[in-house]
């Protein structure tokens, strides 16, 4: 495919991350027809280092900082080709990035993302994609396994994206509303997946093909440590259940109420231990903001959608990242939730819309 690609890298104060990552771009082999730093109000000054690392680059400046969601929209429409690989500013290419991605992009399909590997670990997998569970979380694939032993081989289909690195097809993107811009961040890509899959759209991943994972975002991002932020608290309390009153029919959520009960009672007690139960309040009261909108947007999806909630969602895994579960007594906890999650929705799920 010698289609031209769009290179849109996504920046927020990323002073840290752009010679990394930026550097890499310069040795990108492939159709690259131009690249574009879209800038969210960074404070830092690492807009202004994008002309010395990478002199090609074309810079988008937005006025305020609306989170990854605005800079990506912003990206799809601003690019001047249709497909579009769209980078987080921590993300680190290798120089045949497209040309192990491209081949994948067939009709049909509308992401086709790499596995990620911790940048400072590259011989372990941090993101590779994953499902859709149904107590509205990702089931991901692999989540810190050992690189020599994750599965998958080639190229592979899967439900839910990893907005680490990708590549679009920018029109039926914004054909499906783009990234859903309330999110600001956490359960986007959970979200434009799910759109994506029940128009009946495709996603898959290139499992030979790496990219180097970095920091992630301060001060909501989370891989190590006791102290688990606050602001994750509350984005993962509103946005879950945001995601949940947009894609999920009534009828689902009737049957998968049990489990999305338990669910709750665990995320609360996770809340309160780390001295954010505020946070999670504040959350559900921003969701619940929502619910009405959210409900008529999916209403109005519904000629669209090709495939339904009982073809998609998953009763597992339900995956931690590894410092949440260290102690003895969350991995049981996180265990028998996870027991306990599954077995629902061998129940449950005949009775999802299908």
């Amino acid at each position: 495919m010698n289609e031209p690609v769009s290179v849109v890298v996504v920046n927020f104060n990323g002073a840290e991350h752009l010679p990394h990552s930026l550097g890499a771009l310069r040795a990108l082999r492939g159709p690259v027809g131009e690249i574009l730093v879209v800038d969210n109000a960074s404070t830092d000054g690492s807009a202004e280092l994008v002309p010395a690392l990478l002199p090609n680059a074309r810079i988008l400046r937005l006025a305020t900082n609306a989170g990854p969601c605005a800079a990506r929209n912003a990206g799809l429409r601003a690019a001047k080709h249709r497909l579009v690989l769209a980078l987080d500013n921590d993300a680190v290419v290798p120089p045949d990035l497209l040309q192990q991605l491209l081949p994948a992009l067939l009709t049909g399909v509308a992401l086709v993302q790499p596995r990620s590997v911790f940048f400072d670990e590259p011989a372990r997998v941090h993101y590779d994609g994953g499902g859709f569970h149904y107590a509205g979380l990702i089931a991901l694939r692999n989540f810190y396994v050992p690189l020599a032993e994750a599965e998958g081989r080639g190229v592979v289909d899967i439900d839910c994206a990893i907005a680490v690195a990708l590549l679009c097809d920018r029109d039926a993107l914004l054909a499906a509303g783009g990234w859903d811009e309330r999110y600001f961040i956490l359960f986007e890509d959970l979200d434009l997946s799910y759109r994506l899959r029940a128009r009946g759209l495709r996603i898959r991943s290139v499992e030979d093909a790496l990219v180097l994972h970095r920091g992630g975002t301060r001060g909501i991002s989370f891989r190590e440590g006791p102290d688990y932020p606050r602001s994750r608290v509350f984005l993962h309390a509103r946005n879950r259940w945001m995601f949940l009153a947009r894609n999920l029919t009534a009828r689902t959520l009737l049957v998968a109420l049990p489990g999305l009960a338990l669910y709750e009672v665990v995320a609360l007690a996770f809340a309160v231990a780390n001295g954010a139960a505020g946070e999670w309040w504040r959350g559900k009261r921003a969701a619940r903001a929502l619910w009405s909108t959210l409900r008529d947007e999916l209403a109005a999806e519904r000629s669209v959608r090709t495939t339904g909630d009982r073809a998609l969602l998953a009763g597992g895994p339900l995956v931690l990242t590894p410092a949440i579960a260290r102690s003895p007594l969350k991995r049981a906890a996180s265990g028998m939730l996870d027991v306990l999650l599954r077995a629902w929705w061998f129940v449950g799920r005949a009775l999802a819309s299908s």
